[in-house]
């Protein structure tokens, strides 16, 4: 760095100092913390998405967010050149960015990182930065401490896309460096082009009147719920009942949203007997998570379709299209066909949707519990689809699949016309899915486009599985780090002896399947566990967390 990048960085660094006594560290979610601790970090946040577009070449997004955390909380995060989240191997650098008090260990931190990453600051490279938050008050003087680290790296250049939901900035930036237009009007129409052209692909004998059950949304007194309104101003077709929208005076994620209704299981503000037996669905403070739910009689309690249902029904549906697309002429499938769709999912997963998706005949993967982990094992298939239970998940297209889908389609039209409208189909997915990251206003459109493909309701959708009872707990312990697992966290390997025991009180329920895991962020050992009931479940869980705290933890089960 020359002497003008240092002095400006030393400059900019007496105006914006550490909060005393607290550390913060970089994540899935990126920095998050109650808004009063973050100005400091979102300034260097600013500076490190700099140091990324000029190490990239690209333009990076920087998010002002804390999804489904209450109102009082914010929180930063980088969006890489495709969309996804920032490499993993920039973490620590960002870990200690935020953390450095002395001015000139804040220099030489900064200048040792960009010798070793080889980042240059001439005239050629100049930085790109695209800038968004959320509804949160917290959020434009935020936005402001992050124009001024931007402002520190020579050449950079931000842009103030205002609010938006955490999807719509991560899909801008994506489409951006694909030389594609990457407003949010775009991103509007790319999404609404895309739905009608698989509602005008959907069968003669299923197409249903889309105005004959209206879609009932919480939007989580958020950014989503704004966003919706333009969408639904924006398609006539779209018949959508919003509640909880920005703008009626509620409460972000208070008592609202996909995270509440996910982990409470019960029906959110706004909703009630009015509602039973309608087609619910749930977005989160930021919109990057969905739930679908069925209000039930007598009471708050809910029947909830969670990101597990949501896979399913893609998957079930991308592959009646990849069926028809290689039949052979004969009424059956190659064995070898173009596109190769596989699942990804944790251990988390429901093991009824599991056994579903592979019962589909499909290949269906585990990987750690993490965005991180489940993004990159999609990316392997032609077509990859991950979602974890809490609503959050997306569909990855290869693109020389699609570029294959692409140069056939004419001529699949020649050979059959319900193959060239499979083709037709799975393009008009690649396009309306969000392939950056989880985007719960297209995740909406594609649930609506393919419940109107089947012909289905909501009940009927439900019925495609019926979720095993499961308990979650957590015990804390003196240590989390002694606990080693393997196999996508589903397997103990230090302490020895301890799967062992797990399996065998396995053995002693029907469909018994328990494993524990650390914490990423807190010293807690968490313990999943499901079985054929709930009460069978509740033990398994209860005995493996005590086997737990007495190996482990300090008798303080939760």
């Amino acid at each position: 760095m020359n002497e003008e990048q240092r002095s400006l960085l030393l400059e900019s660094f007496s105006r914006f100092p550490p909060p005393k006594g607290v550390k913060l560290s970089y994540g899935t979610a990126g920095f998050r913390a109650d808004a009063s601790l973050l100005e400091s970090t979102v300034y260097r946040v600013g500076i490190l998405a700099a140091l990324r577009s000029l190490k990239t070449q690209s333009v990076i997004g920087l998010m002002i967010t804390a999804s489904h955390n209450k109102v009082s909380d914010n929180g930063v995060k980088i969006a890489d050149p495709d969309g996804g989240m920032m490499t993993q191997r920039w973490e620590p650098f960002a870990d200690a960015l935020a953390d450095a008090w002395d001015p000139y260990e804040f220099l030489c931190l900064i200048d040792d990182f960009v010798r070793k990453e080889s980042i240059s600051f001439d005239d050629d490279h100049t930085a790109e930065i695209l800038l968004a938050r959320d509804t949160r008050p917290s959020g434009e003087a935020l936005l402001k401490a992050a124009k001024q680290g931007i402002s520190c790296i020579v050449g950079a250049v931000s842009h103030d896309l205002g609010v938006l939901t955490t999807p719509q900035l991560h899909w801008m930036v994506r489409a951006k460096n694909k030389g594609i237009e990457a407003t949010e009007r775009d991103y509007f129409e790319q999404l609404l082009n895309s739905f009608r052209c698989m509602v005008d692909l959907i069968p003669g004998g299923r197409k249903t009147n889309l105005n004959s059950e209206n879609l009932i949304v919480d939007g989580a007194n958020g950014v989503g719920g704004e966003k919706l309104e333009v969408l639904k101003e924006l398609c006539d077709d779209l018949v959508i009942d919003i509640r909880n929208s920005s703008k009626t005076g509620g409460m972000l994620n208070e008592g609202v949203g996909a995270d509440f209704v996910q982990k409470e299981k019960v029906v959110p503000c706004g909703f009630g007997s009015i509602d039973i037996g309608m087609r619910c669905a749930s977005l989160d403070g930021d919109a990057d998570r969905l739930v679908y739910f069925l209000v039930l009689p007598h009471g708050s309690k809910i029947d909830l379709l969670d990101g597990d249902k949501i896979l399913s029904l893609f998957a079930l549906f991308i592959k009646e299209q990849l069926s028809v697309l290689n039949e052979d002429g004969h009424g059956t499938t190659n064995s070898h066909y173009h596109g190769h769709l596989g699942i990804v999912q944790t251990a988390y997963a429901n093991g009824a949707s599991t056994n579903y998706l592979k019962n589909l005949g499909l290949d269906v993967a585990l990987t750690p519990t993490g965005v991180k982990y489940l993004h990159e094992k999609a990316a392997e298939y032609d077509i990859g689809i991950y979602f974890e239970a809490n609503g959050h998940g997306t569909i990855l297209f290869r693109e020389n699949f699609l570029s294959w889908l692409e140069s056939r389609k004419d001529e699949l039209l020649s050979i059959s016309k319900e193959k060239h409208k499979a083709a037709l189909r799975l393009l008009a997915v690649s396009k309306l899915i969000n392939q950056a990251v989880g985007d719960a206003l297209s995740g909406l459109l594609l649930v609506e486009a393919i419940l109107q493909h089947m012909g289905w309701s909501i009940h009927m959708w439900n019925k495609l599985y019926v979720d095993l009872p499961s308990r979650q707990l957590k015990v804390k312990v003196v240590d989390r780090t002694v606990v080693v697992t393997a196999n996508a966290e589903t397997l103990v390997v230090s302490p020895p002896g301890i799967q062992d025991t797990i399996n065998a009180l396995m053995g002693n329920y029907p469909q018994g399947r328990c494993f524990i895991r650390p914490s990423g962020t807190e010293d807690v050992i968490r313990v999943y566990a499901e079985a054929t009931t709930q009460e069978a479940a509740d033990s398994l869980a209860n005995s493996v967390a005590v086997l737990v705290d007495q190996l482990l933890g300090f008798g303080s089960m939760q």
